[in-house]
């Protein structure tokens, strides 16, 4: 059976005009170029993946919370292990999938890079790269390194010195890409998907709190900590005024549209994840500062301490757009099913890592149970959003990048429209006699006259 995902005529659909009616519903304008040929980039494989945006990484960010979920369970059993294991490597056969199809979407059609990273809420995407690579160096660390030993280790710290490196990049030259941009954008249109190249460097400094824990030298370790909280320093304010930006689109321009009203549980990331950050680096402070000499050892327990309340506080203001979130969601129902519902899964997964952690510390059962009915959820709507993807990439529904009708006219058409404008025209008739002749015709009758 042939796949609809490969054969579906996508610029028959991209052809269609529509106007919306008094009632609100669209209706379609007929149009002459309806029945315009298929190009060879519509169908096939080509049409995957010139397709293939950077949102589609968010389902490795979801995938690959829900493996570290199983680990983070305060709860331990045998098989919550072995399924964390099966969702690993799923997470990473995802991720190498996501990856080639982005390296041949960029190699083969190179001017889609410059329109996707002109597209303002396209190219926040790209975000989602460095945060789902993050998930699969955090398994690796839970899983791979006490099984495979020495070499595992120092592998980690370059696949965490790698994701580090893209997430700052990103961060920083998103960050100024909107802020440079030459098309002015009205407060409404803002969405909480700004918060996506931010929260990469949140994440990177999550998992290098995480790195440092398994690090042989004390000066390393010592290293790896003051870079990651100089990344969560960078990102973490930044995200903080974006949530003020934000809210004052809320409060102004009220709940934005159904079809992306899932994007409401993305505050719930860099809260989620950046508690969870300063608090792990401020047990690793403890640890390791007073091991060297060169920070104080009363400074370690005074970033524990410190990281413990402002974890708690944002943890609390998490659960504040938690409450907004889910208002938003039970007013907006029922709202289409599109790559934005991943957004349920990886916030609401960092939420209830730092949960747990905080449960674990305090030590409080009532944060370790919270955070349990948390990750119970995220794990039913990882089935829920997974299987909905499943069947909109077999039909070929979610293969559709809005980028692309940015692309120059010559960059669109099909090639075998180009090949007939520039054909000289044989069948062209001069109607400048009485008698329509075709030109040749025409010409030799004025010669012959002539003569």
């Amino acid at each position: 059976m042939d796949n609809p995902a490969e054969a579906a005529p996508t610029r028959l659909r991209s052809l269609r005009r529509t106007a919306t009616n008094p009632s609100g519903e669209e209706e379609e304008i007929p149009s002459k170029t309806k029945n315009a040929p298929l190009s060879r980039y519509d169908v096939g494989w080509r049409r995957i993946v010139r397709n293939f945006s950077p949102s589609w990484f968010s389902v490795t960010m979801g995938t690959g919370i829900i493996s570290t979920l199983l680990i983070a369970i305060p709860w331990k059993a045998r098989w919550l292990y072995y399924l964390s294991l099966i969702f690993f490597v799923l997470n990473v056969c995802l991720f190498m999938a996501a990856f080639t199809a982005s390296v041949l979407r960029y190699t083969l059609y190179p001017e889609i890079w410059t329109v996707m990273i002109q597209d303002s809420n396209n190219s926040l995407f790209l975000g989602t790269i460095p945060m789902g690579f993050a998930t699969i160096v955090e398994m690796w660390i839970f899983v791979c390194v006490p099984a495979w030993g020495e070499w595992a280790i120092w592998f980690a710290w370059a696949l965490w010195m790698l994701d580090s490196i893209v997430a700052v990049t990103v961060t920083v030259s998103l960050t100024m890409l909107l802020t440079s941009g030459s098309h002015p954008r009205a407060l409404d249109s803002i969405l909480a998907t700004q918060l996506l190249p931010i929260a990469a460097t949140i994440v990177a400094a999550g998992t290098g709190s995480e790195v440092s824990e398994i690090l042989p030298n004390v000066h390393y370790q010592l290293g790896t900590i003051i870079v990651s909280y100089v990344m969560w320093g960078m990102a973490t304010p930044m995200a903080m005024s974006v949530l003020v930006m934000y809210y004052q689109r809320l409060a102004l321009h009220k709940m934005p549209p159904r079809e992306v009203v899932v994007s409401a549980f993305l505050p719930l990331g860099p809260l989620g994840f950046g508690g969870y950050t300063i608090l792990y680096l401020g047990k690793m402070a403890a640890e390791v500062f007073p091991k060297t000499s060169t920070i104080d050892p009363l400074a370690g327990r005074m970033a524990y301490i410190l990281g413990f309340f402002i974890a708690l506080v944002m943890w609390s203001w998490g659960l504040l757009w938690f409450s907004f979130a889910l208002i938003a969601i039970h007013k907006s129902r029922p709202f289409p099913f599109n790559m934005g519902w991943w957004g349920f899964t990886f916030p609401l997964g960092v939420y209830s890592v730092s949960t747990i952690l905080i449960g674990e510390v305090m030590p409080s059962l009532f944060f370790r149970v919270l955070g349990t009915i948390f990750a119970t959820a995220v794990i039913l709507l990882w089935v829920v959003v997974a299987a909905g993807t499943a069947r909109g990439a077999w039909r070929g529904e979610l293969f559709n990048a809005p980028c692309l009708k940015n692309l120059p006219p010559e960059k669109t058409r099909p090639p075998e429209t180009h090949d007939a404008e520039k054909a000289p025209k044989k069948n062209a008739t001069s109607v400048s006699g009485k008698d329509l002749l075709p030109i040749d015709q025409a010409g030799d009758t004025k010669e012959t006259k002539g003569r």
